[in-house]
């Protein structure tokens, strides 16, 4: 004879009621081998490991070196004979309009000669990256962006949006690709000093799961435990965080079961998993006092250096996308005393982009990883007025120009040794093959291996994608 069980502190549970109380047990053993599955589909609790492009191509990573401010085209990648001509006189027919009122034109003092078997042509602030790689380069002379005000064109470069909460190029990259290594974030934006304009919405995840947001590292600092906080704990032993990280991760996977994908939180946990994961990885990655001498030689001094070393240590590593800022702090938005300026920031990071590209290609990675170079826009071939508050009493700079400005591309099957496009006889607005910054990411995810218009991520009832509406692959910039 059966009896039932009887206790007064116990209450019979329905058969629902014992799924949802026993989900503590039942739901770590399910989170755990999730955890290890080999292929991540976009629900999965591990939605960053490695996936595969919508076709096969070389470039598996991409470092973006972002020139913070937006440099001067004429005086870096695109000679203008004709401004030197004209020096000091109008713009025969006019100037286009600007930001703010210009002057006449103001010629370069840097001079630009031929570079490698392609002749491509660059000012001397870039000799050693130019002589050096010039032959490997798709040097895009025909950018033209949408306003000539920071915030919105930066958002535009970052993010394909200049007005609206997007996910960056990095997180798309990562919700489509994953990354190769779950002990170290798979996208990395490294800003010496502080954020920049617009701050982490540069590396955002937008509408995308959290978990594909930018890390920020400030490259500043130069021990581990600073660039990457609370990296080393010293109160407890590595067992020790395991076994709290084991109870806490247990709790999440029961609480997870009545919030099934939940992004927000699915983020948290991969979070919590990858701090603990870092600790060794980080400290041997983010250390550069252990490379080699002439290693260190060939980067040269300084944070510009030092974060591109970095770099290549995380893509030797298989992170899949590093951000590099340049001119936090001190950009090369040189309003007045542009050649100083834009002599000090060039001399900061010229040796050291050779140099990353020559250990890129050395390590045998150049060719599966994507190099982009360049600002949010450029600037105008006249001088700035002096007005109250910007370059006053000074007539030495250069006003902000999204008519017409430079980017580069290198590595990760670019066709190199070209100058693409042209922007007119000054430099002021961009004429043959333009060249938009939809047009530019479309290229880039190409490259990447994905078709821009397919690469796409439902929210609020749309198909959204880095491109928005627009944009077109170059084939000409593909090897």
């Amino acid at each position: 004879m059966n009896v039932p069980f009887e206790n007064p502190g116990w209450s019979r549970w329905s058969r629902r009621e014992m799924l949802q109380r026993s989900g503590m047990g039942l739901g770590s053993i399910a989170f755990a081998g999730m955890l290890q599955e080999a292929m991540a589909g976009e629900n999965s609790p591990n939605p960053l490991l490695p996936k595969q492009p919508h076709f096969p191509v070389k470039a598996k990573h991409l470092i973006h070196i972002f020139a913070n401010g937006g440099p001067s085209h004429i005086d870096t990648w695109d000679p203008k004979p004709s401004i030197e001509k004209y020096a000091g006189q109008e713009i025969p027919g006019g100037a286009p309009r600007t930001e703010r009122p210009t002057g006449n034109l103001y010629p370069s003092t840097f001079q630009f000669k031929k570079y490698g078997q392609s002749g491509l042509e660059a000012s001397e602030l870039f000799e050693k990256t130019a002589s050096a790689h010039a032959d490997k380069m798709c040097v895009i002379r025909s950018m033209h962006a949408d306003v000539p005000n920071h915030e919105p064109s930066l958002l535009l470069m970052n993010c394909g949006d200049p007005r609206q909460v997007r996910p960056s190029m990095g997180s798309w990259l990562t919700y489509g690709l994953g990354t190769e290594n779950q002990n170290l974030p798979a996208f990395l934006s490294m800003c010496p000093g502080g954020y920049p304009i617009q701050e982490s919405q540069n590396w955002q995840a937008g509408f995308l799961p959290g978990i594909y947001q930018g890390t920020y590292i400030d490259t500043n600092h130069e021990t581990v435990d600073r660039l990457v906080e609370y990296v080393v704990n010293h109160k407890q032993s590595r067992g020790s965080q395991r076994r709290e990280l084991d109870l806490i991760q247990r709790l999440n996977a029961e609480h997870i079961q009545s919030r099934p994908q939940d992004p927000m939180l699915e983020a948290r946990i991969q979070s919590m998993e990858l701090s603990y994961r870092m600790q060794e990885e980080a400290m041997d990655v983010f250390d550069v006092s252990k490379e080699p001498k002439h290693i260190l030689d060939m980067y040269g001094p300084g944070v510009q250096a030092r974060q591109m070393l970095i770099a290549r240590k995380l893509i030797q590593r298989g992170v899949r996308v590093v951000q590099l800022w340049h001119g936090q702090g001190q950009p090369w938005d040189n309003h007045d005393k542009i050649f100083e300026g834009h002599k000090r920031l060039a001399g900061e990071s010229d040796q050291a982009i050779s140099a990353l590209l020559t250990d890129l290609e050395q390590h045998g990675l150049l060719d599966e990883t994507l190099i982009l170079w360049g600002g949010e826009f450029g600037r105008t071939p006249t001088v700035e007025m002096p007005k109250k508050g910007s370059n006053e009493g000074t007539i030495s700079g250069r006003d902000h120009n999204h008519y017409g400005f430079t980017v580069w591309l290198a590595g990760g099957g670019v066709k190199g040794g070209q100058a693409y496009g042209a922007t007119d006889e000054f430099g002021f607005k961009s004429v043959e093959n333009r060249v938009h910054v939809h047009d530019l990411h479309a290229t880039m995810l190409h490259l990447m291996g994905f078709d821009h218009t397919k690469l796409t991520y439902r929210y609020a009832g749309r198909d959204f994608r880095l491109t928005d509406i627009h944009g077109r692959v170059i084939q000409d910039w593909i090897a």
